[in-house]
Formats: structure tokens, C-alpha cells, sequence
């Protein structure tokens, strides 16, 4: 019997299995979007009080002239066009609202436990063996219905069950006639139904529940493989962009070599000083070309060098200011950060950059600050700015491709580059904005575990080779 919840958190339509509660095979809701599970719920509701109407008018017909039994007949089949009535016109509501709300579904299965209640006033109350039926109605509420709908159709159903043990019409049954149910065994069957139905309720939430995080587990691991197969298209694009620009940047860079010994170049302090710069950038752009290939979709880089994190950090950060000159970076080091061993690749170096130009670029003229810090055997990077912050729905978002205040086309993918890299690294990528009295602006924190920055070997012994 496939159910859904309709609060499920899951975004697109699913089928949640619960087999074996009987009278409910063939119905079937299917978990639709926020917008529109109500009225999905609505639709499939209908359908099921139908087959309710047409069996509880085959079983009153062949009670009462197949078996004999007399029964209030004309009453019975009232409540019965009642009950057709009312899905009538829930089935015209389903053909004209968008949504349908949680009270509204709750509203018509206070509706079917009214008449299933009439119905058994008139044929015998707990005496007849079709008062389970109840708990029927707690199934299907238990799974469409959050607990704060459910549980007090529970206790409704309860109250129903109890009132049903005092007033009612009695069964005139030939073969029995004249006998009552013992007291003792009424409180029995009161007690059985309030324990079945409370079990019913818990597992049937417990079981929707685990299905929910199975599926947000599930939708999270379809996002991180659309993005790494988004990460791979982007590094199929890159490698063909680094063939196309290796020659025209080596020719430049033959070029400007050539001009820096000419004497007219040599000769002219400013016109050398711009040979110089021209050559940074060059050498700049080589190694974005690089860093963007690292980062699409190489969890270690090309040519890796083993040195310290002290004099990783510390060339980093020469090594910005130095290809930024209009960029003004502080950097502090807390005392009790370890100098480990580590492996240093242009990856992980174009991660960091990425972080530190984007706090440029929101804060242009004002200071960054980067502090490094040990936490936990991690390594902990906050890169803070004094710009306007992120935009709330950026924060929302936080590392989707294209998710930038920049306002240029291809924006964003730094932090979706830097998220992705720190990720692979086994690692953490938070952003937030500060307050005011924090001093504004908005602060990333980059969490990288110790253990993935040491060499193969060494990370065993904390980083340490003996020497």
C-alpha cells in the first residue's frame, strides 16, 4: 500500500511502502510538491471513501436481507448519502483549489469517523465485529496527518469507542439473542483498541520518519553528484582552455622577456617597471589556469611539494599581496598552531585564493583578514572582510554554481570551487555575516582536517617524519 506524508521534506514525488493493514490495498498517494501534496492526499481520499460507501451499502444490504439480521435500514442508508454527498463535493473541491491544508484533511476524516460511528450505533456498537474499523481511520491519518492532527483523532476515536460501549442498538441476532457482552470484556477490548491504535500511530510516524531521512540522504547524494558532475564538465572545459591559451601565454611571455632586455625597455625605469608587472599577471594567469584545473576536479595537484603549514600559510599570503597590489591582507597566526609536515599543491592554494579575492572584491580598498588557528586536530581558516555581506538567499545557497551579488555572467563559482575542494578534502565551508558590533561584513571559515594535509606516511604520527 503505498502512502506519503504530506509535509515530507523530499522534493519530488515519491512512493513510501507500508504493507499489511488490511482493507487498504489499492490506495495509493503519491507525495507531490508542497504546493500541491494537499490536494493529491485530497484526491486519493475520495477515492477511498468511495469504495467505503459501496462497501458499507453491500454489507448493510447483505446483513440485512442475505443473513436476516435486522438492522435500521433507512438510517443507516441515510448516513450513507450523507457520506456520498460530502465526497461529492470534496471531489468538486479537488477539481477547483491548488492546495487543500492538513486541517482541511482532517476535517473529512472527522467526517468518515462520524459516520463509521453512526453506523455502529445502529448496528450493535463494540458488539459488532466492524468496530475496528477505527483503527483503519488512524492509519490513514497517521500517514497523511503530522502528529499534532493525529493524535487527537486518536483520542476521538477513543472516546467513540467508549461512548459506543454504553449507547447503541442492540443486534438481534437469532441465535443470540438476549446476550450481552461481560463489562470486564468491553474494558478489554477498550484497552486493546487504545493500545493498537497508539502503536499504530508511533510506528507509522517512526517508519515515515526514517523514510524521510533516507530520502534527504538520498536527494543530498544526488546533489553532490550533480555537482561533481557539474565539477567534471567544468574541468573538461578548463583542460580545453588551458590547450588553447598555452601557446598564446608562452608567446607573451617570450614577448616581454625579449622587451626587458631592449634598451629602449631597459633604459625607461617606468616603462620596465610595466614589463614587470606585465610579467606578475602573465605568471598569474598561468597559475589560474592551473588552480582552475586543480580545483575542477583534482583532490591533490600537479608537481605537489612537501614543506610546513607555517611556510605554506606564509608564502600564500606573500605570494596574494604581491599579485594584488591593491589588495591589503593581514594575516595572523595563532602561537599554539602545530607547523606540521604538509602537502602543498596549487589546488589547494587556488582554494584559498579564491576565498581572499572574493572578500577583495566585496570590500574593495578595505582590509581582509585571515586568521589560522587549530581546533580539534583541524585547521581552522577565517578570512573576514568589511564589505555588505551576503545577500540571504546567497547564505541559503551557500556553494551553488552561479550564486553571486557581482552581477556578471559565470559569478560565484568560487565559493562553489572552494566548497567542492574543501569537501573532498574531508573538510567544512561555513559563511556568515557579522554584526554590527562585530564590525560588519562577512566572515568564511574553512575547516580542513590536519590528518588530509600531511604526506602519505606521516599522518600517522601526527605529521612528524622523526627528523
Amino acid at each position: 500500500m503505498p502512502l506519503s506524508r504530506p509535509d515530507s521534506d523530499a522534493g519530488d514525488s515519491r512512493w513510501l511502502g507500508l504493507p499489511g493493514l488490511p482493507g487498504l490495498a489499492g490506495l495509493s498517494v503519491m507525495l507531490a510538491p508542497d504546493s500541491q501534496a494537499g490536494r493529491s492526499n485530497l484526491m486519493q481520499l475520495v477515492q477511498l471513501r468511495w469504495l467505503a460507501v459501496a462497501g458499507q451499502l453491500a454489507t448493510v444490504v447483505s446483513v440485512h436481507y442475505t443473513l436476516n439480521i435486522r438492522l435500521p435500514v433507512a438510517e443507516m442508508l441515510t448516513l450513507l448519502a450523507v457520506l456520498l454527498l460530502f465526497n461529492l463535493a470534496c471531489w468538486i473541491r479537488t477539481r477547483w483549489v491548488p492546495s487543500v491544508s492538513n486541517a482541511e484533511l482532517f476535517a473529512g476524516l472527522l467526517v468518515d469517523v462520524a459516520v463509521l460511528s453512526g453506523q455502529l450505533y445502529y448496528s450493535g456498537g463494540v458488539t459488532n465485529p466492524f468496530v475496528f474499523l477505527y483503527l483503519l481511520q488512524i492509519a490513514v491519518g497517521a500517514v497523511l496527518l503530522p502528529a499534532r492532527f493525529i493524535w487527537p483523532m486518536v483520542w476521538l476515536t477513543a472516546a467513540c469507542f467508549l461512548a459506543l460501549t454504553q449507547w447503541h442498538l442492540p443486534l438481534l441476532l437469532p441465535d443470540l439473542a438476549g446476550l450481552s457482552l461481560p463489562p470486564h470484556y468491553v474494558g478489554g477490548l477498550l484497552i486493546c483498541f487504545a493500545i493498537n491504535a497508539s502503536l499504530l500511530v508511533t510506528f507509522i510516524h517512526r517508519i515515515s520518519g526514517n523514510l524521510r531521512q533516507r530520502d534527504a540522504r538520498l536527494a543530498d547524494l544526488r546533489q553532490r553528484a550533480a555537482e561533481e558532475e557539474h565539477i567534471v564538465r567544468m574541468g573538461l572545459l578548463a583542460s580545453g582552455a588551458a590547450h588553447e591559451l598555452g601557446t598564446p601565454l608562452s608567446t607573451l611571455s617570450v614577448i616581454l622577456g625579449d622587451w626587458a632586455h631592449m634598451a629602449p625597455f631597459a633604459g625607461d625605469p617606468e616603462l620596465r617597471e610595466e614589463i614587470e608587472e606585465m610579467q606578475v599577471q602573465l605568471r598569474r594567469c598561468k597559475a589560474i589556469v592551473s588552480g582552475i584545473l586543480m580545483s575542477a576536479g583534482e583532490m591533490r595537484g600537479e608537481a605537489p611539494m612537501v614543506t610546513t603549514l607555517h611556510t605554506f600559510l606564509g608564502d600564500l599570503v606573500e605570494h596574494w599581496r604581491r599579485t594584488r597590489t591593491s589588495g591589503r591582507l593581514q594575516y595572523r597566526a595563532d602561537s599554539d598552531l602545530p607547523d606540521l609536515r604538509i602537502v602543498s599543491d596549487v589546488g589547494l592554494k587556488q582554494m584559498i585564493d579564491n576565498i581572499l579575492d572574493n572578500a577583495q572584491e566585496a570590500a574593495p580598498g578595505e582590509s581582509i583578514l585571515m586568521r589560522a588557528y587549530p581546533e580539534d586536530d583541524q585547521l581552522v581558516l577565517c578570512v573576514r572582510d568589511r564589505g555588505p555581506g551576503f545577500l540571504p538567499e546567497m547564505l541559503e545557497r551557500l556553494g551553488k554554481p552561479y550564486q553571486s551579488s557581482k552581477g556578471r555572467p559565470g559569478g560565484g563559482l568560487g565559493l562553489f570551487l572552494a566548497l567542492n575542494v574543501t569537501r573532498s578534502l574531508g573538510g567544512r565551508l561555513q559563511a556568515r555575516n557579522r554584526a554590527q558590533d562585530e564590525g560588519g561584513g562577512a566572515e568564511v571559515e574553512i575547516r580542513l582536517p590536519l590528518s588530509a594535509l600531511v604526506p602519505q606516511g606521516l599522518a600517522d604520527n601526527g605529521g612528524h617524519d622523526g627528523r
